[in-house]
């Protein structure tokens, strides 16, 4: 489609421009030129963060109860620049940042599918505890209780249960089961609960600290950056200066 459009406008074929050589030898040299300057511009990038002192305790500032770092905020991104020996650079301070950001990201991924595994598996522990708990009722009441079980996909039987023995079983996973009687069921599961609803809990108070962590080494790098900007363009303008006089 877009070959069309270069080629034909309306009714009359316009010829596609073909670069000349004195243009296409250009862009080969200004190509050579930027890949020679990126390479050059990582080296030095290597080389300054093999001296420098900026590291992760450089860019945190303490952690929450679970030992997630907290970012540090920059007042003056100069002062902290000028803080390490050598003077660390915009380069290697965004580079310290967004390291940091993917760590937060990692977090955020795992925290997220935590709470969604807990999301699954809390309604299932309290169906199960309040299935228990109606079963000790008729065993302390010594009833019956009428169920019905799935024979087929759409066959369904009635049975009764005899809930005399006191004694349920119960899946614990990796294809795992183990009897119980009613009181020992009803504890391990208050206690399950218990902790599946803290950890779920601690899991969503976890993942609200990583995304403002994720939001604030964000606007850190942001703000490096546009320092940077600002740095250059005050050389240049000095430059500039001095060239005039």
């Amino acid at each position: 489609m877009s070959a069309a459009i270069n080629e034909t406008v309306g009714d009359a074929p316009i010829p596609t421009p073909t670069p000349s050589p004195t243009t296409t030898a250009a862009a080969a040299d200004t190509a050579v030129e930027t890949e020679a300057s990126s390479s050059h511009d990582l080296v030095a990038l290597k080389k300054e963060a093999a001296s420098t002192s900026l590291s992760l305790e450089s860019i945190t500032d303490g952690s929450n109860d679970r030992d997630i770092p907290n970012v540090k905020f920059l007042d003056d991104i100069g002062d902290f620049a000028a803080s390490f020996d050598p003077p660390a650079s915009a380069e290697l301070m965004i580079g310290a940042f967004s390291d940091l950001f993917g760590k937060f990201k990692t977090f955020e991924t795992g925290l997220v599918n935590k709470r969604k595994l807990f999301t699954q598996k809390i309604p299932e522990i309290e169906k199960s505890l309040a299935l228990v708990t109606y079963l000790k009722q008729k065993h302390d009441a010594e009833e019956n209780i009428m169920t019905r079980y799935n024979l087929a996909d759409t066959l369904f039987a009635k049975a009764e249960v005899n809930c005399a023995s006191g004694i349920v079983h119960l899946w614990l996973g990796a294809n795992v089961m183990l009897e119980y009687t009613y009181v020992e069921a009803i504890e391990l599961l208050t206690t399950k609960e218990r902790k599946a609803k803290g950890d779920y809990q601690e899991a969503t108070q976890d993942l609200a600290f990583v995304r403002n962590q994720i939001i604030t080494a964000e606007v850190i790098i942001s703000r490096i950056y546009n320092w940077d900007v600002r740095q250059k363009r005050s050389k240049t303008n000095s430059l500039v200066k001095k060239g005039g006089e």
